[in-house]
């Protein structure tokens, strides 16, 4: 198959932990070709979608692991397989490539369906599924989550389209700082604020579980450093092998119908506890930490899905 990745600068990951490099490399591995371009060149261009990028092969060599051919452009539609895989943040800049690729529809599969990613960001998907979450309130209105602070005490203050733990902040009981993170976050943002009541579990970790076309295929344990609330290995987070707990299927049976219908093929959930906090269905991670922990072929597996649905 001709594969194309739209994400960020192939140049700069890191071969061990990142989960596009390990996708493409064993899409290479099965003998697909490879496509690399940045999410600032895809282009509608009078009725076709075009992306300016570079065919490209891996290897696992820190510095030297992508060599890219000359720059060309190449109509999207001419392509079996598109993967959206740039990072967050969630903005009208993500938003609007997915509406370009979702012109692809019929021609061309995206993973994930471009449509629903749209439609399902992580920290709002959950709250299709009430019975599976913490207490959580989405509101920009400071009244508002004062008033969820006042009733649960201890909670997790974040942007609502943020990712890799930046911008999360806990309030415990004493702390005064409501009005002045308020006063920050709606003074560069417009968007709202999700909060949730602090689980105390979390010193125990944050829990990846990874998802393939809907099934649950492992999960790892991310535990916060020392003195962290967080647990994001982009912050310092330690993984951990971890097994699927019967709480953790009771999640992924209630949640995984709906992410297979939607063309949700690779997804990453966050659980702490007993309790679902995010559905990852934009860039998520973790794929090469599981492989390591559980000697099994999770790559393999997702375009085993992904065949599935080309042939």
């Amino acid at each position: 198959m001709k594969i194309a990745f739209q994400m960020d600068p192939i140049g700069d990951v890191n071969i061990n932990a990142d989960s596009s490099f390990r996708l493409a490399e064993e899409a290479q591995a099965r003998g697909h070709e490879l496509f690399f371009y940045g999410p600032d060149q895809l282009a509608y261009q009078e009725g076709r979608i075009t992306a300016r990028g570079h065919d490209f092969t891996v290897q696992r060599v820190q510095g030297d692991h992508a060599q890219l051919g000359p720059q060309r452009e190449v109509d999207l539609a001419e392509y079996d397989v598109v993967w959206l895989r740039q990072d967050p943040p969630f903005d009208m800049h993500y938003i609007t490539s997915t509406h370009l690729l979702d012109r692809l529809k019929g021609t061309t599969l995206v993973v994930n369906d471009p449509f629903w990613v749209r439609n399902y960001p992580e920290k709002l998907l959950v709250l299709d599924f009430p019975q599976l979450t913490p207490p959580t309130t989405i509101a920009r209105d400071l009244e508002t989550i004062k008033a969820f602070k006042a009733k649960h005490g201890d909670i997790i203050l974040k942007p609502l389209y943020g990712n890799g733990g930046a911008g999360v902040f806990r309030l415990d009981e004493k702390d005064r700082n409501l009005a002045s993170l308020h006063e920050l976050f709606t003074g560069f943002s417009r968007e709202p604020l999700i909060v949730q009541k602090f689980l105390p579990a979390v010193s125990r970790g944050d829990k990846r579980v990874i998802l393939v076309d809907g099934e649950a295929v492992g999960a790892i344990n991310r535990v916060p450093a020392e003195g962290e609330t967080r647990s994001n290995m982009h912050v310092g987070g330690r993984p951990e092998k971890i097994g699927l707990t019967e709480r953790d299927r009771e999640i992924c049976a209630t949640i995984g119908p709906l992410l297979k219908e939607k063309g949700q093929i690779f997804v990453g959930i966050d659980v702490i506890g007993d309790y679902l906090t995010e559905i990852n269905v934009t860039s998520p991670t973790g794929i090469q930490e599981l492989e390591r922990f559980d000697g099994v072929n999770i790559a393999g597996k997702i375009w085993e899905a992904i065949e599935a649905r080309r042939a």
